[in-house]
């Protein structure tokens, strides 16, 4: 492949020798040095390729062999060059576009990011580009160890990241924890379970009625059937130490762990609109293509149309010269299809199957949650424009978030530190 290229920067010939004397010719050529190749039969004849310095040395073998030597056609970069020696603009041309392609090899034009699950490529391009990472930014002016201290920063989910550039493209590699993706879609949420030095209570998310509780650590603060509401502390994290006059002395601290169960109403609210729009496409498809240069778009016809409604889709690509060598230069098409909205009333049986659809689907959520659904009151309303499904859920759910703690005072005339008993659970014994 390098050889064919060098051959074709230089240039070369193809030539046709015919005589009584061909085989003396060729015997004569390689005694001499003159490369010849891609040798072919051409009738009484043979056709092959010869360099130009080849050819100039090529004469007394000629007149010596009594053979005829015709040239065929001439191939390579110097022939080219000098078939447009008076085309001088598209030699500036050519030179402008290399140099072009030059300066945009010095820019960022195009940023990958892989692995990626719990966000979209969006999210994290908005968050790049608040950093100052961004298409158009120059390649030196990256810093690939602070897009990965800045990503790891903010996201404490995301365990691993690299970044690399390769051509004019930003390659961002991240690994995510599965554990907290699959903690973060199930609904979980509250402080991590490790790594805690400071007491940690159980406080109420919403008011309810404890109907269960099992305190593996910590002090329960309330018992079966006491109403509570949000924000009061059901299990605490500072486990009392009494002497034996029964004074408390200290705190032994620890994060509290517990299941608790209480029962509480939700309000359930959705509505429906009684109407609908419906489409009516026409048969008709306007089609527009385009070129886009960074933020200016060179658009070629046209998909404005009489219609006052239309549907536009597009599709845009963006062009590489290699793998990792982005331009930026998109190629695109858009194009409009024409449709009249023609409004429809949703029938009785319609609008209450869709508002009950939703509710079960509800329904189905609270149940992944680990809620049990006590009663229903839940009912269809219709009104004027529109119909709306609204009531109470009585659930038995789980209840309680993990929330620091709030460190207790102790009496001054107490002997911190002295021996006695701890009451409460410390997680060693029921």
């Amino acid at each position: 492949m390098l050889q064919r290229a060098f051959q074709y920067v230089r240039g070369y010939l193809r030539i046709r020798v015919a005589g009584y004397g061909t085989e003396r010719f060729l015997n004569a050529c390689r005694h001499r040095g003159i490369k010849l190749w891609d040798m072919k039969p051409c009738g009484d004849s043979y056709e092959m390729s010869i360099s130009i310095s080849g050819f100039r040395r090529i004469r007394p073998i000629v007149r010596k062999t009594g053979t005829k030597a015709v040239i065929v056609s001439r191939v390579g970069l110097p022939f080219f060059l000098y078939s447009y020696r008076k085309r001088k603009l598209f030699f500036v041309g050519a030179a402008a576009c290399l140099l072009f392609i030059f300066a945009l090899s010095r820019f960022i034009w195009s940023i990958d990011i892989r692995g990626n699950l719990a966000r979209t490529d969006e999210t994290l391009l908005e968050f790049l580009e608040s950093r100052d990472v961004k298409n158009g930014m120059r390649i030196s002016d990256i810093n690939c160890g602070q897009i990965v201290k800045d990503i790891r920063k903010e996201y404490n989910d995301i365990i691993w990241v690299s970044a690399s550039v390769e051509g004019t493209r930003l390659i961002v590699q991240i690994k995510e924890n599965q554990d907290a993706i699959q903690a973060r879609s199930s609904g979980e949420e509250g402080m991590e379970g490790e790594g805690f030095t400071d007491p940690v209570d159980i406080v109420a998310d919403k008011d309810c009625v404890i109907t269960d509780i099992i305190t593996r650590k910590g002090v329960p603060m309330v018992k079966e059937g006491a109403q509570v509401k949000e924000g009061d502390i059901l299990v605490s994290g500072q486990v009392p130490v009494n002497n034996d006059a029964g004074e408390t002395v200290s705190y032994h601290y620890q994060e509290s762990d517990a299941d608790i169960t209480g029962q509480a109403s939700i309000e359930y609210l959705d509505s429906q609109s009684l109407s609908y729009e419906e489409k009516k496409r026409y048969d008709i498809k306007r089609m527009e293509y385009y070129v886009r240069i960074a933020d200016f778009r060179f658009c070629f016809a046209g998909i404005r149309n009489e219609y006052e409604h239309f549907e536009q889709y597009s599709r845009e690509e963006q062009v590489k010269l290699f793998d990792n060598f982005y331009l930026p230069i998109y190629f695109g098409s858009r194009w409009a299809i024409p449709y009249e909205p023609e409004e429809k009333a949703y029938k009785q049986e319609e609008y209450q199957r869709l508002l009950s659809g939703r509710f079960f689907q509800y329904c189905e959520d609270l149940e992944k949650k680990g809620v049990e659904i006590i009663e229903n009151d839940v009912k269809i309303y219709r009104g004027k424009e529109s119909a709306e499904a609204k009531g109470i859920l009585t659930v038995a759910m789980p209840v309680g978030t993990k929330k620091p703690s709030a460190l207790a005072e102790l009496p001054e005339d107490g002997a911190e530190g002295q021996t006695g008993e701890e009451d409460g659970n410390d997680g060693n014994g029921d």
